[in-house]
C-alpha cells in the first residue's frame, strides 16, 4: 500500500499489552499508568487474524511491542501462531530485556526472528534512576541469552537520558564509551535513538545525536557501516576493529517522516497513523463482529490518512509511550 505521499507502507508495529515491569523515566510517571481492562485489550486470535489482515494488504514485517511484551502470559505460544502466517517476511519484537533469559531460546524456536532490547546506560545506580525498578543484570543477562538463542542481529536501543541524578552530560558520555566497548567487544548493534517528547518524558534532558557523535568519534575513527535487518532509520558506524556496529537515529533533530513505512496497532486495537497524535481508527469493534471488509477498509482509510509528518511543536504530552506501542 502506498499514502498520499508516495511511501510504501510495509510495517506495522503490533503492542500486545500496555503493562510493563519498569517505570522508565521518559515513558511514563512513577505511579504507572490506569491499566485497560483485559476485556478492552486484543486477544491473541484477534492479533492474529488482523496480522493476517495486514500482511494481505502489504504489511509483511510485523514488529511485536507494548508495554514490555514479555510480560504477556503465553507470548510464545503468539509468536509461534504469527510465525506460521503464510507471507510474513519478519517477525521481531522489542523488549527492555529484563525478562527475556528465560524465553529467548523458546522464542527464537517459535520463528522469532530478530530482537531489539531498550537499554539506556551500563551503570547499575543509574539503570536503577532510569527504570525506577530495574536491576541491569536481567537486562544484561537478556542480552547474553539472545545472542546464545542465535539471534541475528541484536540490537540495543539506547536513549540518553542526562538526567541530574545520573551524571547529566558527563553520565551520558561515559554511557556513549561503555556502550561503544560492549560493541566492540560483541556483535551487538548499538542504536543512540534521540529522546521523543511523547508523553510522560519526565525531567530528562534531550542529548542530540550529533552531540553522541562527538563523543564517539573522540573514541577512534568511525568508518561507515552497512546496518544490520529492519525497518529503522538509523546511520551505522563501526569502530576499529569492533565485532559490532554504533548507530544513530536523531528523531528529533532530523526529521525523516518522509521515509517512515510503519502504522501502529495498540493493545486495544487502535491503529495509529503516526506514533504523534494525528489520529487513529479503532479495529476492535469492527473485528469483533467478524466484519472483515470494514478492517480491510479502516487499514486502508488510515494508509490514506498518514500525514506527511509529525506535529510542528514537540511539546505535546498525552498517552504515555507505553500506551501507544512505541
Amino acid at each position: 500500500m502506498h499514502d498520499r505521499h508516495g511511501r510504501a507502507l510495509r510495517y506495522l508495529r503490533v503492542s500486545v499489552t500496555d503493562r510493563c515491569n519498569l517505570r522508565c523515566v521518559y515513558c511514563m510517571p512513577p505511579e504507572g499508568i490506569p491499566l485497560v481492562p483485559p476485556s478492552e485489550v486484543l486477544r491473541y486470535e484477534e492479533i492474529v487474524r488482523l496480522v493476517r489482515i495486514a500482511i494481505g494488504l502489504g504489511l509483511t514485517r510485523i514488529r511485536l511491542t507494548g508495554g514490555e511484551p514479555l510480560v504477556r502470559r503465553d507470548i510464545v505460544n503468539l509468536v509461534a501462531e504469527l510465525a506460521r502466517l503464510p507471507g510474513l517476511e519478519d517477525l521481531s519484537l522489542t523488549t527492555n530485556g529484563t525478562l527475556l533469559a528465560g524465553l529467548a531460546r523458546a522464542l527464537r524456536e517459535a520463528g522469532l526472528r530478530r530482537v531489539n532490547i531498550s537499554l539506556d546506560t551500563l551503570r547499575p545506580e543509574a539503570y536503577a534512576r532510569i527504570t525506577r525498578s530495574g536491576r541491569i543484570e536481567q537486562a544484561l543477562a537478556g542480552i547474553e541469552a539472545a545472542l546464545a538463542a542465535g539471534f541475528d542481529p541484536v540490537k540495543i536501543n539506547v536513549v540518553l537520558v542526562a538526567r541530574a541524578d545520573t551524571g547529566g552530560l558527563d553520565g551520558a558520555a561515559a554511557d556513549v564509551a561503555a556502550f561503544a566497548e560492549l560493541a566492540r567487544r560483541r556483535p551487538l548493534h548499538v542504536r543512540f535513538i534521540e529522546e521523543m517528547a511523547v508523553g510522560q518524558s519526565g525531567d530528562s534532558a534531550f542529548v542530540p545525536g550529533a552531540w553522541v557523535r562527538e563523543r564517539l568519534v573522540e573514541l577512534g575513527p568511525l568508518e561507515s557501516a552497512a546496518g544490520p535487518p529492519g525497518n529503522g532509520p538509523a546511520t551505522y558506524y563501526r569502530l576499529p576493529g569492533a565485532a559490532g556496529t554504533v548507530g544513530l537515529i536523531n528523531a528529533r533533530s532530523e526529521h525523516f517522516c518522509l521515509r517512515c513505512n510503519r502504522l501502529r496497532l495498540t493493545a486495544t486495537g487502535a491503529l495509529r497513523f503516526c506514533l504523534f497524535p494525528q489520529g487513529e481508527i479503532a479495529l476492535r469493534e469492527p473485528l469483533r463482529r467478524g466484519d472483515e471488509a470494514a478492517v480491510i477498509a479502516a487499514f486502508r482509510q488510515a494508509v490514506l490518512a498518514k500525514p506527511a509528518a509529525r506535529p510542528a511543536r514537540y511539546d505535546w504530552h498525552g498517552a504515555a509511550m507505553c500506551q501507544i506501542g512505541g
